[in-house]
């Protein structure tokens, strides 16, 4: 067994894991997304994208793409939560909370397609 790819699948899944957490729950309803998870989710999400940083193959190149939409996404929500709560006080109201989670969905979507593409890959390593 190979503890880089251990290391590497356990980031990826955990990244799919923690962002599907805070995508679950009531689209409108901030008491049922944590603050707090979602930044885990970008710590994690971060660290999951350097481990991808070294793989030179083409699927290395899509799993990068893939991690790199995800990070993108969920800073834009981590950036426009903090712009309605902190710089333009309109507060958490149910238009921001659904487009932070609408952002949060998009890149649970990405991190799907980089577990898939795990998946697929190790499978065809083993035929």
């Amino acid at each position: 067994m190979n503890l880089e790819k251990v290391i590497f699948g356990f980031f990826i899944v955990l990244s799919l894991t923690l962002n599907f957490g805070f995508f679950l729950g009531e689209i409108n309803n901030p008491d049922h997304h944590n603050v707090l998870e979602l930044f885990i989710v970008i710590v994690v999400n971060f660290i999951a994208t350097v481990l991808k940083l070294g793989d030179r193959s083409q699927i290395g190149a899509v799993l990068l793409s893939t991690s790199l939409v995800a990070d993108l996404e969920l800073i834009a929500a981590a950036t426009y939560w903090t712009v309605a709560i902190h710089v333009t006080e309109t507060g958490m109201t149910p238009d921001v909370m659904v487009t932070i989670i609408s952002l949060s969905g998009g890149a649970l979507l990405a991190n799907v397609i980089s577990v898939v593409i795990l998946v697929s890959e190790t499978l065809m390593s083993r035929l």
